[in-house]
């Protein structure tokens, strides 16, 4: 599909304001953080819910309650007051290798951000560049094992600075960072810009930016991503990642 840049704006403009509609929410896995309205309940969902978005989407959507079930539908209050009994529940979890175990140590590390971090967003600020969370991301991820941890959880956070695209993540970061005005993502983070933010790569968004001349990159790794972004910031520089609801969507349900 060849278009001029004009001709392709205008294309996916369209189609995010098809696809960044409430009724987006109620077949992805956003509608989980969205049972919240205080804002570290909404944090906390939305991160492990992210944390846990690969393979079926509805396995995703099914897991992620449940998990918020295990937490007694109030993850603040859980992560932040639990005992070490308390966790014991949570030894059932499981979605494909994400395990008890693993969720056992997220709730560690989350309590560890927030009494000693200052919350997740201030450390996404800290080492936020103008156009970029990628170092942001790799840097959460230093201070997220900063706690006695087992070596296993670790790969269940990608580190952009080793090559990965960090999809989950910075999925994550759109949903708390994006103010749609349409009740989609929250746009809770104030502090960061969602100029600054990057679009989840995935095998769909992927498949769909290389039909539109957006990627010509094979990999859907850290440097795809680099290029993804400069594209999408080329067509809107204030909200690049919007682009996500129109090529996620052209790809899952238009099959483009």
């Amino acid at each position: 599909m060849k278009l001029n840049k004009n001709e392709l704006r205008e294309f996916l403009d369209l189609k995010v304001i098809q696809y960044n509609q409430p009724r987006f929410i109620e077949s992805d896995p956003i509608q989980v953080p969205h049972q919240f309205s205080k804002k570290e309940d909404i944090e906390i969902a939305g991160f492990l819910t992210a944390t846990i978005a690969w393979g079926n989407r509805k396995s995703i959507i099914n897991n992620a309650k449940r998990l918020i079930t295990l937490l007694d539908n109030a993850p603040y209050d859980f992560v932040i007051n639990h005992q070490a009994t308390d966790l014991e529940k949570l030894n059932t979890f499981v979605h494909r290798t994400f395990n008890g175990d693993d969720c056992m140590q997220f709730v560690k590390s989350l309590k560890h951000i927030y009494l000693n971090h200052s919350g997740l967003e201030a450390i996404f600020l800290k080492y936020a560049k103008p156009n970029s969370l990628q170092l942001s991301i790799s840097k959460f991820k230093e201070v997220f094992f900063e706690v006695d941890h087992l070596p296993r959880t670790q790969k269940h956070i990608s580190n952009p600075l080793k090559n990965s695209a960090a999809k989950r993540i910075n999925m994550f970061l759109r949903w708390m960072v994006r103010q749609d005005n349409t009740g989609v993502d929250f746009g809770i983070w104030k502090s960061i810009l969602p100029s600054q933010l990057s679009c989840p790569l995935d095998v769909h968004s992927g498949n769909v930016a290389r039909k539109l001349g957006l990627l010509t990159r094979k990999q859907n790794d850290a440097k795809a991503l680099q290029e993804l972004d400069n594209s999408l910031r080329n067509l809107d520089s204030n909200d690049p990642v919007k682009y996500d609801f129109a090529l996620f969507g052209l790809g899952v349900f238009e099959g483009f």
